[in-house]
């Protein structure tokens, strides 16, 4: 894991050999196990690594081989080292001295520009082609790892992380208009649908499953790779299928927890990170490693006020399943004295942009901070496993069964899947009906009534005409909306949009804790096969998510694997977190709202009822009320805005 750097001069007669040291220096904000620079010429690199991986010790970025005249410097984590190292035709005596870069340098050799094609994994790298002028580099298929860059008459910069490169002569600090107008505009959590700006004018960043190319001063940007299979899998028997995946999802945990610290898990009470946990841990015990566990409970005064069949404290789930699996070492975490409010000014320092998910960061972050002390350096999540492993829509799969008249199945289905719920069929019909009905529009992003008000001040909205540009988007934004449950399916898992704002995120906390964050469920070898197998797996016998019920037999105890009734709600108690904290809260929104520089942007008029609303202390019950998600947003925001 490493925060990458470099400058490549246009023109020598401007070449500046200490600009790639004031990249460096902007960098030390993060811990380090080492830190070097390159420079051949007007070609400057840099790295500041931490190790995650045993191989990364061993590693030395940036690297220049003379034999090719290829220079590289590399952020990234390959989970096919043996695929590649065969394709390679890398001898077995080599096999454990070539690092992950080692071996991109070795694919671009082979295949070129083709090269992040044949790689899995989290990944940014760059590489110095000196025999042809040229820079070339490319960002995962996920986006896991983020590549900003910005470009003048004299050179061109890159970096991992914004701040450095506005430290350099020439680089522009004015704020991208229209990124600002689409983040306040789309009530989702996307923040733009260009996915190659940033909220400054003059950086762009690398999109996730794309390469660059920077040759004669141009740069060039080009999509590569996709994570749809390339057919459909037919098996002959649900045992089958259950063994694949089996399979399938071993070798991505096998890649999941090389580590060269202790490796962690977090855990809630459901079946994607239980599953997680069970596959991790029974691998750590081949290494005789535990696996620690890092599970968020709401505080000891907080009353549950979620509705029947959902849960704000999973602890009895999260404990059946340390219980069953073993091996595991687990930390239940509530942060007291914690809020969203409270994190605010740390995570616009860790992003460098403003954010719309504030209901979870105060434990998010708990969590990384907790495992660092505890030495881990691989941080194993389940948060793409709604769409892959877990998936299984079934009032969708019934309602196809209903109108392709399969009437038998049907019946049948709809009445094991009404027992094993505890739900009336008469309801159960209603809501097929709701999702049978004929010519019922498509929902948009873009023009649709949201439950959250929009937060840009209408003027700066006609301004930048930002709903003609959502519009001109609105197929790709909206895809996850779509009616059809595999076309939404497959939009989620294909938006660069969506991935963007997860590898943020994750590269960011990654570099201040040292964790490289891992989700098995997005592997791409995953995805690919989750995506092959057919609906009929997936909700099957009155099981939703039926899939890993069946594959995880044994694994998981029957009362996380066959829980059909229960839901956890993570961060329910974060309104009951700010009730202590209100009254200045609610002095900052007064204030915001009196903010010439707030007004400009902000839709203050839309701010003003909303905290009129909500009035002088919230309830507890009102975490998803949309006035007071309103209210932080804004408040994130206008903080955002005073900093620059």
């Amino acid at each position: 894991m490493s925060a990458i750097a470099g400058i490549v001069s246009h023109n020598n007669d401007h070449f500046k050999a200490d600009e790639i040291h004031h990249l460096m220096e902007s960098l030390e904000r993060y811990p380090a196990d080492d830190t070097r620079i390159w420079q051949e010429g007007a070609v400057s690199l840099g790295c500041l690594a931490q190790w995650v991986t045993p191989e990364s010790v061993h590693e030395r970025l940036p690297f220049y081989d003379p034999e090719s005249r290829l220079a590289i410097t590399a952020d990234a984590v390959l989970d096919n080292r043996n695929e590649l190292l065969s394709r390679l035709r890398v001898g077995i005596s080599h096999k454990e001295l070539l690092t992950d870069s080692d071996l991109i340098l070795l694919a671009y050799r082979k295949w070129g520009m083709e090269a992040p094609g044949y790689l899995i994994g989290d990944f940014t790298f760059m590489i110095w082609d000196e025999a042809n002028r040229l820079l070339f580099g490319a960002r995962d298929l996920f986006g896991n790892r983020t590549l900003y860059f910005d470009q003048n008459q004299e050179r061109f910069a890159f970096c991992t992380t914004i701040g450095p490169l506005q430290t350099l002569p020439g680089t522009s600090k004015e704020l991208n208009r229209m990124w600002l107008a689409e983040f306040l505009s789309i009530p989702v959590m996307i923040e733009s649908t260009d996915t190659s700006s940033t909220l400054y004018k003059g950086i762009r960043q690398l999109p996730p499953a794309h390469t660059l190319t920077v040759k004669n001063g141009q740069i060039a940007l080009s999509r590569y790779g996709s994570v749809m299979p390339a057919e459909p899998l037919i098996l002959k028997s649900d045992e089958e299928y259950e063994e694949a995946f089996r399979e399938v999802f071993e070798s991505s945990i096998q890649s999941g927890i090389r580590s060269y610290g202790q490796v962690g898990a977090k855990l809630s009470g459901g079946l994607d990170s239980g599953t997680i946990a069970s596959f991790a841990s029974s691998a750590l015990a081949r290494e005789n490693k535990a696996l620690h566990t890092y599970s968020y409970v709401p505080v000891s005064d907080f009353e549950d006020w979620t509705t029947r069949g959902r849960v704000a404290d999973e602890r009895e789930y999260i404990q059946a399943t340390v219980e069953h699996v073993g091996n595991i070492k687990s930390h239940y975490l509530d942060f007291p004295g914690r809020s969203p409010i409270s994190e605010v000014d740390d995570w616009l320092e860790l992003l460098e942009m403003p954010y719309k998910y504030f209901e979870n960061t105060f434990w998010i972050r708990g969590i990384y901070e907790s495992a660092a002390k505890q030495g881990v350096r691989m941080l194993l999540t389940g948060a793409r496993g709604n769409q892959t492993i877990s998936w299984g829509p079934a009032i969708q799969y019934y309602t196809m069964l209903l109108k392709r008249m399969r009437w038998l199945q049907f019946y049948r289905e709809l009445h094991m899947f009404s027992q094993r719920r505890g739900i009336g069929r008469s309801y159960l019909m209603r809501l097929i009906g709701k999702q049978a009905r004929p010519f019922v529009a498509e929902q948009s992003v873009a023009t649709g009534e949201s439950e959250l008000p929009r937060m840009i001040n209408p003027e700066f909205a006609r301004q930048t005409k930002v709903v003609d540009r959502l519009l001109e988007h609105d197929e790709a934004l909206s895809g996850f909306l779509k009616r059809d449950y595999n076309e939404a399916r497959r939009s989620h898992l294909e938006s660069l949009m969506i991935a963007n704002l997860r590898g943020t995120k994750g590269t960011k906390l990654s570099l201040k804790y040292s964790i490289w964050e891992k989700d098995p469920t997005c592997d791409p070898r995953v995805v690919r096969f989750c995506l092959s197998v057919p609906i009929d797996q997936y909700v099957k016998n009155g099981m939703d998510r039926a899939l890993i019920r069946r594959a995880t037999k044994g694994l998981l105890p029957d009362k996380v694997r066959l829980n059909q009734r229960v839901r956890g709600v993570q961060g329910a108690d974060w309104v009951h977190r700010m009730i202590p904290v209100w009254k200045p809260f609610k002095e900052e929104v007064q204030q915001l709202c009196g903010s010439p520089l707030a007004a400009e942007f902000l839709n203050v008029d839309a701010i003003r009822t909303a905290l009129a609303k909500i009035g002088d202390s919230p309830r507890p019950d009102e975490a998803f009320d949309p006035d007071i998600r309103l209210l932080m947003r804004s408040v994130i925001v206008n903080r955002f805005l005073s900093r620059l």
